[in-house]
């Protein structure tokens, strides 16, 4: 007798599923490690890869000497190395974000920046930022994308059951008001110049991203973010409504307000560190699903990854496109996702 021959063609419909997800998680781990170093090379400064491992090797004390000169040290370490990790963070933390998001809401155009979240934050992190309490920063934009989210929300369920028109309707309305007092903050107490680098700001920018900024961003996407991401089975259970939700045993209020909360607080933070990018927690969930399907055990941790992939790479357009002069990054999430965006508004035009 001779023995069939194994293969995919063997495997039951559920390990096909894990090996798919092994596979892309394997691959898009390998595509940011590549990306994180060859996105430092790029630049005036002409740095190979070799020089950027040799910087980390000795900063991390696995080299004695550097065989780099200061200069270039400085480049790497100082300029771009924590540039290029913090817009990893910001990716893969917005790309959460946003997943939970239209999880929750079982709203497929979710995302913090159309719902909001991100003007709101950017109104708390101006107010800080005008009254010199720099360090206040991610509380007073974590306390503005609350109540954002919480006005979204609020007029949303106002007009009736949540659809997804409604909450982007309310969203836009709860934008365009923060986007408002945020302009009106900026006019009232900017003196000479100082304007024009809050503005720049506002518009997401990762120029001004130290260590400091980058440590703040890993802390949050690790005390907030990986806990969302750990969260995949009860988001599902969520898929089918709340009611099958309760069924399985999911205290369906207080889950979403605690992982509503969540993300108002990972977005507080990554806004106050880049400012307001929009429609990266939009596009980058949409663009894995379509891959990997809707399980939130494999969309969260791959969106994750493909969303830091995503930033990396836009953050470099955006510093190296237009050189000596720099666009903020914003601008370039927005040139890609305002198409993504409404592809993704013809796919559900039933549901909208």
């Amino acid at each position: 007798m001779v023995a069939a021959p194994l293969g995919l063609s063997a495997l039951t419909p559920a390990a096909l599923r894990r090996l798919k997800f092994q596979a892309g998680l394997a691959g898009l781990a390998l595509a940011l490690g590549v990306s994180l170093i060859v996105a430092v090379t790029i630049g005036p400064a002409d740095i190979s890869p070799g020089e950027v491992w040799a910087v980390i090797a000795h900063k991390l004390g696995l080299l004695a000497d550097n065989p780099v000169s200061r200069l270039r040290e400085g480049i790497v370490w100082e300029l771009r190395l924590p540039r290029v990790l913090a817009a990893a963070a910001v990716g893969a933390g917005l790309a959460i974000c946003g997943a939970v998001m239209q999880a929750l809401t079982r709203n497929p155009l979710a995302d913090p920046y159309l719902l909001g979240l991100s003007s709101g934050a950017s109104v708390g992190a101006v107010s800080m930022m005008l009254i010199g309490a720099t360090l206040l920063l991610p509380v007073g934009a974590f306390i503005g994308a609350l109540i954002a989210m919480g006005l979204t929300l609020g007029l949303a369920r106002s007009l009736g059951a949540i659809t997804a028109s409604r909450a982007i309707l309310a969203g836009l309305a709860v934008s365009a008001l923060a986007s408002a007092l945020t302009s009106f903050l900026i006019f009232w107490t900017a003196t000479g110049d100082s304007y024009r680098e809050i503005l720049s700001w506002l518009m997401g920018s990762l120029a001004g991203a130290r260590w400091s900024d980058t440590g703040l961003a890993l802390v949050a996407l690790a005390a907030v973010g990986a806990p969302l991401i750990a969260s995949g089975r009860i988001l599902d259970g969520f898929v089918f409504g709340d009611t099958a939700a309760r069924a399985l045993g999911i205290d369906v209020e207080k889950t979403r307000w605690i992982m509503l909360g969540g993300t108002a607080l990972l977005t507080g933070v990554l806004v106050a560190i880049s400012g307001a990018i929009g429609f990266v927690g939009l596009i980058l969930p949409h663009a894995v699903r379509l891959v990997a399907g809707g399980r939130h055990r494999h969309l969260l941790p791959l969106a994750a990854l493909a969303g830091a992939v995503f930033m990396v790479w836009t953050d470099t357009a955006a510093r190296t496109l237009f050189d000596p002069r720099e666009l903020p990054v914003g601008i370039v999430t927005a040139i890609i996702g305002a198409p993504a965006f409404f592809l993704i508004l013809l796919r559900n035009r039933r549901a909208t």
